[in-house]
């Protein structure tokens, strides 16, 4: 790969960001810094790279022995997957009182999306395409995970993701390159704050250092190969602009990159990261990953630990490679001590920069956690996010919302279920103590025409649930046959006026190491779906998952489908609210649905092809046995309202470099209910020196309009939006004819022309 041709974009949003992550002066950081290292000795400084898992969760193969007394000698630089104010304040005392030098400890988790109040999914919260609402939320968890002895979280994931076969899916905000960036800075302001001594600030990890969303055929820790343009210009984009809004720290991924692991990537880690990017943070490896260089087949533990540590990895997570290796590749004069001294002093910077060498507790107390964890106004904001991230995905004869005084038969396993409401990744949450849809809904309408059956297990294949119970029994079946809770669920349906049945998968279905061939529901429910249907009575859909279905069945048969994801502690609130149209959804979607898994992957900002689809014509790019569109595109979602577009006028038809244009469109709800429209903005560059994408998001505006309220709402386009890698990858415009496109979701929108002049 060439080495010096990435230009770096988003110049002046990256100096504004940068502003945002204060930290002490580097003059004095250094000064400091190189005292103390003076003093260290050879072990010390290894032992700073050290990254142990202590006490409440296992994600990998293996598990850290004996991490107490490593500590004691000064052989841990931090720890993770420990929290709580006395777990900290334990092995902080051991590290600050009982080591030689007193260098405090990092404490790393994995808050993913919320630490104890837990909000929806990443891939739901992102259908809400409301960036302060993200903001709001790292906000939340950052408050709660500093308060319960955490300085350190694993987030945000911002790989792309364009394959739902892909369990980890679930921690992204999808397939949109421009999107991700946004929410990427958002969550890492959110988390991080203006400065990061604070102690209700943690430093924020972007991972997966990169391309992990790629992973072939959407298997779990899969090889990506992929070229340099697509790199740049549709992967690479979120973890930049992490990096510019100031994340103090990047996490490398399992996959290698055309070849090479990026554990041991130094193109990756050094030339792009730091020396094109400029990040002065600290590397963490993921879980064992450096071990794991020797199934990549790169050498022993001597070997893969000297690669690792001289591409640019700093703090070994798990592995205890550099522990055990780099001493003895140092007396043995294979690895000069030069690398050791500059991973370590990275991980004293994050700890200086955190302030742990002022204040090594960060405030974190009992009284502290108890007022900050799950406090009223993070559950509100919980049942807020949840309500915004619900996408209506059909609503046919308007048969939503329901109304109370219905008899309603609500069918299925996911009706009272707490287990799988807060989703995978949910980290320190408790599902005991989020709110199930039956609880909400009894407790809204206690006077009602409601019935309830469980119609199905969850999932019956007892191959699949013993996958998904590792740790214990997470899945369950019921007692009864599959004839005896299907025959109950039908006897409901027909004393019913409507049933709403809720289906999808388990919480452990998608996430890490849960990839999946088959993204149907899972057959019983099928089963169920299609006796219901037999009933003649209308079916309403509701969905819970983590990643994007294949549901041309449901669509084509089903009155009404809602996609609800894993909408967090307050999704049973949220979900009875969109149904009897306490709020009006909003989301919408931030990664298209295919009609079949043989169109994966499937995305809206693809490339024409020289045999574009024409009907009729057989030699276009097609399938024989299904469209090429998808069940839903990107950036769809229904309202109980209608929203119309006019057509889109232009300021001007034409600009310079140095100009910008305006393009305005006015927005009406012309249906009875008030509403929330997301209006997107999309741009095609018409001729250019490489093929270009059909249609790249640039913008969007989120507005609230009354029944009957018409805004005119703009947006405005300059040079820079109009950037890409041409044929020498250098990041610039070109001049020539634009379209320009503004609607309701990447499909269905509003279009005109305008050309940049040379």
């Amino acid at each position: 790969m060439k080495k010096n041709h990435f230009i770096a974009f988003l110049v002046a949003i990256a100096c504004s960001f940068n502003a945002l992550a204060q930290t002490p002066s580097s003059s004095k950081m250094n000064a400091f810094i190189t005292g103390l290292m003076s003093k260290m000795t050879l072990d010390e400084k290894i032992g700073q790279l050290n990254l142990p898992s202590v006490g409440f969760d296992v994600t990998g193969p293996i598990l850290s022995q004996g991490v107490e007394g490593k500590l004691e000698k000064g052989l841990v630089g931090g720890v993770f997957n420990t929290y709580t104010p006395a777990a900290m304040r334990k092995l902080q005392d051991i590290a600050v009182k009982k080591t030689r030098l007193k260098i405090p400890l990092l404490f790393g988790y994995d808050v993913i999306h919320g630490h104890k109040t837990i909000f929806p999914i990443p891939l739901g919260l992102a259908a809400s395409w409301d960036l302060p609402l993200i903001e709001k939320t790292a906000r939340a968890a950052a408050d709660e995970a500093s308060a319960d002895g955490l300085n350190w979280v694993f987030s945000p994931m911002v790989d792309i993701a364009r394959d739902p076969r892909w369990g980890r899916v679930a921690e992204g905000s999808g397939e949109d390159t421009w999107l991700g960036s946004q929410i990427a800075k958002a969550m890492v302001i959110g988390y991080q704050g203006h400065d990061l001594t604070k102690q209700d600030a943690v430093m924020a990890c972007v991972k997966h250092f990169a391309l992990y969303g790629a992973a072939e055929a959407g298997r779990d820790y899969n090889t990506v190969d992929m070229s340099e343009r697509k790199m740049f210009e549709m992967y690479l984009p979120p973890y930049k602009a992490a990096i510019d809004a100031g994340a103090g720290s990047v996490m490398s991924s399992f996959n290698d990159i055309n070849g090479i692991p990026a554990t041991a990537n130094q193109w990756l880690l050094t030339d792009v990261l730091r020396k094109q990017w400029g990040f002065k943070g600290l590397v963490a490896t993921d879980y064992t990953a450096i071990l794991e260089l020797m199934n990549h087949g790169l050498g022993d533990e001597a070997q893969v630990g000297k690669l690792a540590l001289m591409a640019g990895s700093d703090m070994d997570m798990v592995s205890e490679i550099f522990l055990n290796r780099l001493k003895k590749l140092v007396t043995d004069k294979k690895l000069d001590v030069h690398y050791i001294d500059q991973a370590c002093r990275r991980v004293l910077e994050a700890k200086y920069k955190l302030g742990l060498f002022n204040d090594p507790y960060r405030g974190v107390s009992e009284e502290r956690a108890a007022k900050e964890i799950m406090s009223s106004e993070k559950m509100e904001l919980a049942r807020t996010a949840a309500t915004k991230s619900i996408v209506l995905l059909k609503n046919q004869d308007n048969i939503l919302p329901l109304n109370n005084q219905q008899r309603i038969a609500f069918i299925g396993p996911l009706v009272k279920d707490q287990r799988n409401l807060i989703g995978c990744w949910s980290g320190a949450g408790d599902w005991k103590k989020a709110t199930s849809f039956w609880e909400a809904l009894t407790a809204q309408y206690p006077q009602n025409n409601f019935s309830y059956a469980k119609g199905a297990n969850l999932i019956d294949d007892p191959v699949l649930v013993k996958k998904l119970n590792p740790h214990g029994a997470a899945i369950t079946a019921d007692s009864r046959s599959v004839k005896e809770l299907i025959e109950e669920a039908v006897e409901h349906t027909n004393k019913a006026d409507v049933a709403v049945v809720f289906l999808g998968e388990s919480a452990l279905m998608s996430g890490e190491a849960a990839s999946r061939s088959d993204i149907s529901l899972p057959e019983n429910q099928q089963v169920l779906l299609q006796a219901l249907k037999a009933t003649g009575k209308p079916i309403v859909l509701v969905l819970m998952n983590g990643r994007p279905l294949t549901l041309q069945w449901e669509d084509a048969h089903l009155n009404a489908i809602v996609e609800t994801w894993f909408a967090g502690m307050k999704a049973g609130n949220a979900i009875a609210d969109v149904l009897f149209g306490k709020y009006n959804p909003s989301g919408k979607l931030t990664m298209t649905f295919p009609r079949s898994v043989g169109q994966i992957p499937i995305y809206y900002n693809a490339k024409s092809t020289g045999r574009p689809f024409s009907e009729g014509q057989k030699y276009t790019t097609q399938y024989l046995d299904v469209p090429n569109t998808p069940l839903y595109p990107f950036g769809y979602g229904l309202s109980y309202t209608h929203f119309n577009y006019s057509a889109v006028s232009l300021n001007k038809t034409s600009i310079k470099p140095s100009e910008k244009l305006t393009a305005t469109v006015t927005i009406s709800n012309t249906g009875k209910y008030d509403g929330e429209e997301t209006a997107q903005l999309y741009l095609h560059d018409v001729v250019a020196s490489v093929t270009r994408p059909v249609k790249e998001l640039k913008g969007f505006q989120k507005i609230f309009l009354k029944a009957g309220e018409s805004k005119t709402i703009s947006f405005t386009i300059g040079a820079a939006d109009l950037k890409f890698y041409n044929t020498n990858m250098k990041y610039a415009s070109e001049p020539g004819k634009f379209k320009l496109f503004i609607g309701t979701n990447s499909q269905e929108v509003k279009e005109t022309e305008f050309e940049l002049l040379p």
